[in-house]
């Protein structure tokens, strides 16, 4: 079994909050089983990473936990947020704009790395 995960964050959006949570959640589980984890956010994922987005948003009705509170336990144990240069520049987003939980940047070459490399298993949302 592969110890090392990647994640492709390309269809989730701040503006569907019930597709937000479970990424996360699945990171921290693959994490506390002691596996590396880097999560990439490209398009319109990468907004999950500005300040006070994902805090203002909930993945159920029931608000229990923000879906900052996802990405906070996955970075917690360790897990990885690498935003995509090119998704910050369309959204005019800034790295002063960035929870303090984002990595770095790193743009389809680092991804696709992962990918290629027989030691990552991978999983797109």
């Amino acid at each position: 079994m592969s110890d090392k995960l990647v994640m492709m964050l390309l269809t989730i959006s701040p503006d569907q909050p019930h597709l937000c949570g479970t990424p996360f959640f699945q990171a921290a589980a693959a994490a506390a089983m002691d596996a590396e984890v880097e999560i990439y956010f490209a398009s319109s994922a990468t907004r999950l990473l500005v300040r006070g987005i994902a805090d203002g948003i909930h993945p159920s009705d029931n608000k229990a936990k923000s879906v900052y509170g996802f990405m906070q336990d996955a970075a917690q144990l360790g897990v990885k947020f690498f935003a995509c240069g090119g998704a910050l520049e369309a959204y005019a987003i800034t790295s002063e704009l960035l929870i303090p939980e984002c990595t770095g940047i790193a743009g389809a070459a680092a991804y696709i790395c992962r990918v290629m490399d027989d030691d990552w298993k991978s999983i797109a949302y």
